[in-house]
């Protein structure tokens, strides 16, 4: 076919099929691929700023504007770009996923571009029923303008215009409304999506008379001071995310083709919780839900960002996870690092309003990053029987830095060992434990050791020998009467007089008893390979206060009855100060107890004075 005719030849009039299932396509593009039918016109877009930006590669000073207009269940949108001849809508909207090495022609322009125009206006057909298409090339101005008309049957045509169907290069697309489909090609819906995918772009884009692009981008202005971009940014985080952010962070990094800003979150978030990133490649965007953007342990900050250099996925809703994505990850990392290095540095007030909300993401990093750990040493807080302190003042004031890896352990102890001046860190929280352990490799010298039971009653004083030789029917009886439960009765003197008994054991203890008691309710053959595997550790105990008032008190029973009921009690009551879980073997107990000691009270017949 002669393609400077203005007259359409016999082969564009005939109808044409496309080379693809369309309805399967169609079905594949709303179902599979794209997460919603709103990309259409993120695909119109695209194509219109790839059609202008290789025009302009040719013709630097040729205009660069798009279009939108919707009306009626219509969307026209008209781009200045580089246009289309009849030859490129055959190759590049008749052919679908064909990969052309060609060197020349549109297809090869097209190739550094984010779009495929073929896919991308295919995709159109999830909310149009019929696409048409007039473009005029602006590599040969002197070709008339060329048509291209399409049904979602899966058949269009190709027709060749008077030239004075549109005298200026360029492309103009109409879409006509699938049913059920018109709100997405009404003005208000366009406009909304036209800003929100098209606000970065670099060219001049409208709908109607409303302009979308938001040029330069907030983190790319100038500003009076510092104060007053912290201001506008925080402003930006708002409209965007829908909240005002602790501060802000630069994502300045040219080598990667990246401009953006991280935006701290005012309230903690679960380390599980991926956070959305919103990404624009070359402008436009591409996705807000970029979890693979930043490190793990950055939970705390939501970003958005342009880039250059990233490789989309096929949807181009996501990223690819590749060897530039892991660059970027590590660099962008190394610019929240630096930030909190910063504040940590010059402006310790903003640190501990950061680190208040978001310590737990801090010690995420610090746990596999030495340099970072020595750095917040002086500011992460750690719950400690001093209070609540980092670790670097803790370690000052004690000789030896005890910790626990429960908080279960730490209540059994804290109280008792901050009152023998003991310091311990409760080593229950999330990396806590991880992090005491480590001390020793940024802070050479400390000592740093896991506190135990026999470490706790190593601290309390003993008993002089008589006193207990004095006591030891009491203490026999009790014994006795605990001894089913798996634990021992130790007599000591310790502070604070008020704590009548502490009930200690370890993880070996624990681990012993459960063991005990499922091979008590397990058959015999369970029983047997249970009671193979007991082991030799320590049980659990019952340290009595002797300085304790009630415990003198009830040192000089001689009922044995009464000495287990209040021996029942007194663990009992230890359990629940230690806050542990209670097993059924301890409810009952308590109950128990309760009742023994309530009879004992209202017996008729009062017991002797020395019984009291």
């Amino acid at each position: 076919m002669d393609s400077q005719t203005s007259q359409p030849s016999q082969a564009s009039q005939s109808p044409h099929s496309f080379q693809v299932d369309l309805r399967g396509l169609v079905d594949l593009l709303s179902h599979h691929l794209y997460s919603s039918p709103k990309v259409y016109l993120r695909e119109l877009l695209q194509n219109a700023v790839d059609a202008i930006t290789a025009r302009r590669a040719e013709q630097p000073d040729a205009p660069a504007l798009v279009r939108l207009c919707a009306e009626d269940g219509t969307l026209r949108v008209e781009d200045s770009g580089i246009g289309l001849t009849e030859e490129d809508v055959h190759s590049l909207l008749a052919t679908i996923g064909r990969s052309s090495k060609r060197a020349e022609g549109l297809e090869s322009a097209r190739s550094d571009f984010l779009g495929q125009f073929g896919i991308g206006l295919l995709a159109c057909f999830v909310v149009a029923e019929r696409i048409r298409v007039v473009s005029r090339s602006a590599r040969t101005p002197d070709v008339p303008p060329v048509e291209w008309t399409a049904t979602d049957d899966g058949s269009y045509r190709v027709r060749t215009l008077p030239p004075g169907a549109r005298a200026e290069p360029g492309t103009t697309v109409y879409l006509e409304a699938r049913p059920g489909a018109a709100d997405w090609l009404a003005g208000e819906r366009v406009l909304a999506l036209a800003r929100d995918f098209g606000s970065l772009l670099p060219y001049d884009v409208r709908v109607g008379d409303e302009a979308v692009t938001d040029l330069p981008a907030p983190w790319d202005r100038s500003y009076p001071g510092p104060a007053a971009r912290r201001v506008a940014l925080a402003r930006h985080c708002h409209d965007l995310f829908g909240f005002t952010p602790l501060d802000s962070i630069e994502l300045n990094v040219p080598l990667a083709g990246i401009r953006g800003v991280a935006y701290v979150l005012p309230s903690a978030v679960s380390p599980a919780r991926r956070a959305g990133h919103r990404v624009h490649l070359k402008g436009m965007l591409l996705t807000e839900r970029a979890e693979q953007l930043l490190p793990d342990w950055a939970f705390f900050v939501r970003c958005v960002l342009d880039t250059d250099s990233l490789r989309p996925t096929a949807s181009r809703e996501s990223l690819y996870e590749d060897e530039t994505l892991a660059g970027v990850r590590e660099v962008l990392g190394e610019r929240i690092r630096s930030w909190l290095t910063g504040l940590a540095a010059g402006d310790p007030e903003r640190l501990a309003a950061f680190l208040s909300v978001h310590h737990l993401g801090v010690k995420s990093l610090a746990r596999h990053d030495g340099e970072m750990l020595r750095t917040m040493l002086p500011w992460l807080p750690f719950e400690t029987t001093d209070g609540r302190l980092s670790l670097e003042e803790f370690a000052q004031r004690h000789p030896v830095v005890h910790f626990t890896r429960t908080v279960e352990e730490y209540r059994q102890v804290a109280q008792i060992a901050s009152a023998q001046g003991v310091g311990v860190v409760n080593g229950g929280y999330t990396y806590d434990t991880e992090l005491v352990e480590a001390l020793p490799s940024v802070r050479p010298g400390t000592v740093v050791a896991e506190l135990d039971a026999d470490t706790v009653t190593a601290h309390l004083d003993a008993v002089d020998p008589a006193v207990e030789l004095a006591l030891s029917a009491f203490l026999g009886a009790a014994r006795a009467k605990l001894d089913p439960l798996g634990c021992d009765v130790v007599l000591r003197a310790f502070h604070p007089l008020s704590v009548p008994a502490l009930h200690l054991d370890d993880r070996a203890a624990r681990h012993e008893q459960a063991r005990a008691d499922a091979e008590e309710q397990a058959d015999d053959l369970w029983a047997g390979i249970l009671g193979s595997l007991r082991g030799t550790a320590p049980r659990a105990r019952l340290v009595l206060n002797h300085l304790n008032p009630l415990i003198r008190r009830i040192g000089s029973l001689d009922d044995r009855e009464l000495i287990g009921t209040a021996a029942e009690s007194l663990y009992g009551q230890a359990l629940l100060m230690a806050q542990r879980p209670l097993r059924p073997a301890d409810s009952a107990l308590l109950n128990r107890a309760f009742m023994g000691l309530l009879e004992w009270a209202t017996h008729d017949d009062p017991p002797e004075e020395g019984h009291r």
